[in-house]
């Protein structure tokens, strides 16, 4: 397996549309009988931290409504906030007990992570694969007009906002630029390679990479 590590892990970040992270992702962790992380970061950061996950979840859905990252010119500096400050429940502190989650976690097994800036919360670790997923824009658009069953415009402004969210929560936690390539080990464009060849290349680059033997 790897040289530098028992586990590794595979931190998936993708544009709105591109289709690649949820299906990659879980066929990833299945071919090498691992987890996938997602939203089941919510639990573990509710355990970890000893607030209730339901609170947890709803902060998570509450950033999404707000202009917290729109707004804000600073970036977080990943301090965990006291119990007794009244910012105790708020999105840096979800994202400070995820974070700490999955550094946690690749201590003890190997994993596939989407979304949650898991590339930068992991950078320091070894037998890290980042991999940025995209896809033409009007592809994208075309794919969720169909998925969704919504017109042209709707999935235009669907990517639109989802995309800015993303981007957004990635630089003020992380400071960088989300659609930088330089961030990723490996960056790929789901309409070209479809989402079994992007697993596939991910798989390869593990084995060279690591030394991780594919299923």
């Amino acid at each position: 397996m790897a040289e530098k590590g028992k586990f590794f892990a595979v931190a998936i970040t993708r544009t709105c549309g591109s289709g690649g992270g949820s299906y990659i992702g879980k066929k990833i962790a299945a071919d090498y009988g691992i987890d996938v992380y997602d939203r089941k970061l919510l639990r573990l950061a509710a355990d970890n931290s000893g607030i209730n996950e339901k609170i947890f979840a709803s902060a998570d859905e509450d950033t999404k409504k707000t202009l917290l990252y729109r707004v804000s010119k600073k970036v977080y500096n990943g301090e965990a906030i006291p119990p007794e400050s009244g910012n105790f429940l708020s999105d840096e502190n979800l994202y400070k007990y995820q974070a700490d989650v999955l550094r946690e976690l690749l201590d003890k097994e190997s994993y596939v992570c989407i979304g949650r800036a898991a590339d930068y919360v992991l950078k320091d670790k070894p037998n890290v694969l980042s991999v940025y997923l995209d896809a033409p824009y009007d592809w994208r658009v075309e794919r969720e007009t169909r998925r969704q069953g919504i017109s042209a415009f709707e999935a235009i402004r669907y990517i639109n906002r989802l995309d800015k969210y993303r981007e957004s929560y990635y630089t003020y936690h992380t400071g960088r630029k989300w659609k930088d390539p330089s961030n990723y080990d490996l960056c790929l464009n789901t309409a070209s390679l479809g989402l079994d060849g992007c697993v596939s290349m991910i798989e390869y680059y593990l084995k060279l990479k690591f030394g991780v033997e594919m299923p």
